[in-house]
């Protein structure tokens, strides 16, 4: 019992060690001493724990976004009997007002997804942080519980870590504030289902050919 207690323990170590060597240091100075050191841990017990530094990582981001995920759900409270869009532009807004604590989470997820392609554990981890994440993003925005909830939260989560890669690249890409109510509108008029303000004006067209 001593012994499983200290391996979950050794264990859940290296992933926090991580989480700060992932928050302070950029990528390429992250190294399986660094982050042995940083958590008070030995090499071995990386490779025990992980089967390597490069899942070790991964196993972090996906942790520090989950936890960010928790974050936004905190810092937006109750909004239950809060519409749906209004829901969404909360997070929007505490997203973007979080994201620049979370730049080398991001850089990191970057480097992950790139060797996810080559590297089917790493690549499990992520898919199985993404299968995770969509029922508390649907749940959070009130998307339902069905599988067209999960696949919109799905949308949801492309969305924001799409505009998360963006803005790494460059901060001016970023789309927050107004710009990102005046996107939303513009974007649904794309969206199926939509009826066009100028169309549903002019009603049906009635002329003979």
């Amino acid at each position: 019992m001593v012994a499983t207690v200290s391996q979950r323990s050794n264990r859940s170590n290296l992933i926090e060690g991580t989480l700060r060597c992932l928050e302070r240091l950029p990528p390429e100075r992250i190294t399986a001493r660094v982050i042995a050191d940083e958590s008070g841990a030995n090499l071995a017990s990386i490779t025990y724990h992980f089967g390597s530094k490069d899942a070790l990582l991964t196993a972090a981001v996906v942790e520090g976004l989950d936890r960010w995920l928790a974050d936004i759900a905190h810092d937006l409270g109750d909004l239950s009997s809060e519409p749906r869009a209004i829901r969404f532009g909360r997070a929007a807004e505490v997203m973007a007002a979080s994201r620049r604590l979370h730049t080398g989470l991001a850089k990191n997820f970057v480097g992950a997804l790139a060797k996810a392609q080559h590297d089917p554990v790493i690549r499990n981890l992520l898919a199985e942080g993404f299968r995770r994440s969509r029922p508390d993003v649907a749940a959070l925005l009130g998307l339902g519980g069905d599988q067209a909830g999960e696949d919109a939260a799905g949308l949801v989560l492309a969305l924001f870590d799409g505009l998360l890669f963006q803005a790494l690249l460059d901060p001016g890409l970023a789309v927050d504030g107004e710009r990102m109510t005046r996107a939303q509108v513009r974007l649904r008029g794309v969206l199926p289902g939509h009826v066009d303000p100028a169309s549903a004006r002019s009603g049906p067209d009635t002329r003979r050919p």
